[in-house]
């Protein structure tokens, strides 16, 4: 019979044939080091579209108003990420952050507009 290893720590795995692990702890443990690398880098892009998110939202609270591109910059706003893009009949195209949306105007101002929750 063959003994079976732990994919973590190399121990002796007992109990069902299927199973890998020795422990919990050595299966939290292999697939928390296996997905390190997409875990950071949705962490990153969420927190980066939380934080755009909360920009909007401060600057918005009426839910309608307009904002200079200067403002959104000093603020920490990145133009990169935005969870959904609408474009309107007339050629328009709106930016959103979830329910907060922007849409560029002339002279490097900009319209934000909370969709209706």
């Amino acid at each position: 019979m063959e003994k079976r290893k732990c994919l973590e720590c190399e121990e002796a795995v007992k109990g069902r044939i299927d199973k890998k692990f020795c422990s919990d702890y050595c299966r939290n443990a292999y697939n928390n080091r296996v997905n390190k690398d997409s875990k950071n880098l949705i962490r990153n892009i969420n927190n980066r579209l939380r934080k755009n998110y909360k920009i909007l939202s401060e600057l918005n609270p009426t839910g309608k108003t307009k904002v200079s591109r200067t403002k959104l910059y000093d603020k920490g706003f990145d133009f990169q990420f935005f969870t959904s893009i609408y474009k309107t009949k007339t050629g328009n195209t709106y930016f959103y952050i979830y329910d907060e949306g922007y849409l560029a105007l002339e002279n490097e101002t900009f319209l934000l507009i909370r969709k209706e929750r």
